[in-house]
């Protein structure tokens, strides 16, 4: 296996929660020219007494960006969350990058990206992952599925109202912590070669039903998974207050999910990572006091 902890890396969006963990890992695992990328500097600067140089990263500001990647020979492009306006962030990186002299970039995707309508930010991610394969530069594409922390979020309502709504049509996702997410992109930057795509996955799919019942097993209360249409999830939604976009996105990852695009089960967290990835039962075990408190 290739190692390149001695290139010179890029981590964007490193004072984010994900790009922090990708850095902390890259640092544990012998980084030696390290570069984090951020639209505030300041909140990185704990990382320069580390060894760890820090550079203004702005996707808006294509000037930061050709300063930000100057010298840059590999970079874990870490989608932003502009949604709406990532296509056009992302290509001013891809071509900031290409202009550079990048070698390989490795990009947090998500599952099963394509083009097509009502598939909420899906596009977004195909039409960045054809900009970068377009650059002909070598990637490494890493199409995340859900994380757990976001099952996290669905806990307090489902707890209390006793009932977990969901279009999912009994359809199992792969959730995958955050941690491991990260932990696998570092790894990916350190030691991937050539052009591929890979699916970032926990280890075992897991229903909404299934879900439900882990909320009642920390609790001790009662919660029942409901299942909707796409429509009547939707209506939910905006009914409790959700702007009608995020609303579309939310159901469209619903109806990913009862498509079976969620469900994909893969070693590639343990590949890039040498760690199994964790369960959602031991991760919602170890937040139990977020899911009852």
């Amino acid at each position: 296996m290739a190692d390149f902890k001695n290139s010179t890396l890029l981590v964007t969006g490193a004072s984010g929660q994900f790009g922090r963990l990708a850095v902390e890992e890259l640092l544990a695992r012998g980084a030696t020219k390290l570069i984090a990328g951020t639209r505030d500097p300041a909140k990185l600067a704990d990382l320069v007494a580390r060894g760890v140089e820090v550079r203004q990263l702005d996707f808006d500001d294509k000037a930061s960006l050709a300063a930000g990647f100057a010298g840059i020979e590999r970079v874990l492009l870490i989608s932003t969350d502009a949604v709406g306006n990532r296509v056009a962030q992302h290509k001013n990186a891809v071509e900031a990058a290409k202009a550079a002299g990048v070698k390989h970039v490795v990009y947090t995707s998500a599952p099963n990206p394509r083009p097509n309508p009502g598939t909420g930010v899906s596009p977004e991610h195909y039409w960045t992952e054809v900009a970068i394969a377009a650059a002909g530069l070598d990637f490494t594409f890493l199409r995340n599925h859900i994380y757990a922390e976001i099952s996290l979020r669905g806990a307090a309502p489902a707890i209390g109202s006793g009932q977990l709504y969901d279009a999912t049509n009994g359809g199992g996702r792969s959730y995958v912590t955050r941690a491991d997410a990260a932990r696998t992109a570092a790894g990916a930057l350190l030691t991937a070669q050539g052009q591929a795509i890979f699916d970032v996955t926990g280890p075992v799919a897991v229903t909404q039903a299934e879900l439900a019942a882990e909320f009642a097993k920390a609790s001790g209360k009662p919660v029942a998974r409901v299942g909707l249409s796409g429509e009547q999830l939707r209506g939910g939604l905006i009914a409790a207050g959700l702007p009608e976009g995020m609303a579309d996105v939310m159901v469209a990852f619903d109806v990913d999910a009862a498509d079976g695009y969620h469900a994909v089960v893969t070693d590639t967290v343990e590949q890039f990572s040498g760690r199994k990835p964790e369960t959602l039962t031991a991760f919602l075990e170890a937040n139990r006091a977020a899911l009852v408190g």
